[in-house]
């Protein structure tokens, strides 16, 4: 399969708002954390904004997870 078909297919999504669940976050405590906005991280968990590597590797580390644990690549809906 070409790479231009792959990337077609697939889209990255994530599941920071599970994670944010499960260690007691709001956006608001998770972006000042991480240093962005809280509309960033709202972004993230809408899958609208797809985040650096070094603001994915922030993420991982406050969650205590792998970068692929949280973010993952899925189909297209």
């Amino acid at each position: 399969m070409s790479y231009i078909k792959l990337k077609s297919l697939l889209v990255m999504k994530n599941n920071i708002k599970v994670e944010r669940a499960i260690h007691n976050l709001t956006q608001a405590k998770l972006a000042e954390m991480i240093g962005v906005s809280r509309q960033t991280v709202n972004a993230m968990e809408l899958n609208k904004y797809v985040p650096s590597t070094v603001l994915a590797l922030k993420i991982s580390r406050i969650f205590n997870k792998n970068v692929n644990e949280i973010f993952f690549l899925d189909k297209k809906d």
